[in-house]
């Protein structure tokens, strides 16, 4: 495509007419190759469990590890982006209310879009660790409303005088590298494999999948990931994955088994009129 929109642009430009506009439509790609480049794939995603094992690896015994520690908590608590956690501030966060306000006017929202979220229900413990986090830095580092909710970490000189992480800075991160970077050393040193931060988005859709109960409170936890139609948050983050497509089928299979085959017993009808025609007869 882009290939194609630069023979178009060079098709117009002087010393280069006998390129035609039209000569562009030469890089459209096959229906096959298109196929094969928007056909959906499994997108690999921890479950809760998982995260849940790597936050309670992470032992608090420095200000980097306590942030790291909430930063993949607040991941799974809000459905954030990592761009949009990176330049999220106090101000944003409503503890009482357990929301999110996502104004596009300073977090880096995709699209621009502003809205409020709430805290996804994942468990007290996930919420606790985010709360203490804040509190820690109201109280403790002394932080406000306009200071980073995940400050980026300070560089000084050591004891050797060379350059190394020595706490956290009342800092903004520039993007979203540091909180990637985060995440896969984590699950690393927790013994799992690197899951991304946008992949938790796809584990609390999931979750939202099985849990529930209408379609009311499913568009609502569509809408709280910041999706207008639930159509996309089932099409991008909740579809079945493999092996849970197995595991359906195998238990209907099972279910099948277990079912009487009843296509040689009588009908119901025509055992009572039996009996009728026995009971007269007999009479």
């Amino acid at each position: 495509m882009a290939l194609r929109a630069f023979f178009r642009w060079l098709s117009g430009q002087a010393g280069y007419r006998k390129i035609s506009y039209t000569d562009a439509d030469y890089f459209n790609p096959t229906a096959n190759d298109s196929r094969i480049a928007t056909a959906l794939r499994q997108k690999p995603a921890p479950s809760i469990e998982q995260v849940r094992h790597v936050l309670t690896s992470i032992k608090p015994a420095t200000d980097l590890d306590r942030r790291d520690q909430a930063l993949i908590a607040f991941a799974l608590l809000t459905g954030m982006r990592d761009d949009a956690i990176a330049s999220l501030a106090l101000r944003h966060i409503d503890i009482v209310g357990r929301t999110v306000f996502q104004d596009a006017r300073s977090v880096r929202t995709k699209n621009r879009k502003t809205f409020t979220s709430w805290f996804f229900p994942v468990g007290d413990d996930i919420e606790v660790i985010v709360t203490d986090w804040i509190g820690f830095l109201k109280s403790e580092k002394l932080f406000g409303p306009d200071d980073p909710i995940f400050p980026a970490t300070e560089i000084a000189l050591d004891s050797d005088r060379r350059f190394a992480p020595m706490g956290i800075a009342r800092a903004f991160w520039k993007n979203a590298d540091a909180i990637r970077r985060i995440f896969r050393q984590r699950f690393e040193a927790a013994g799992l494999p690197y899951f991304n931060p946008h992949s938790i988005r796809t584990t609390l859709a999931r979750h939202g999948a099985d849990i529930c109960p209408t379609q009311e409170v499913w568009a609502a936890w569509c809408a709280n990931l910041g999706h207008e139609s639930a159509a996309t948050t089932f099409r991008s983050y909740a579809t079945v994955p493999f092996h849970r497509q197995g595991e359906i089928f195998t238990a209907l299979l099972n279910a099948q088994r277990c079912v009487p085959d009843r296509s040689s017993e009588p009908d119901p009808d025509t055992v009572r009129r039996v009996l009728e025609h026995l009971r007269k007869n007999a009479a």
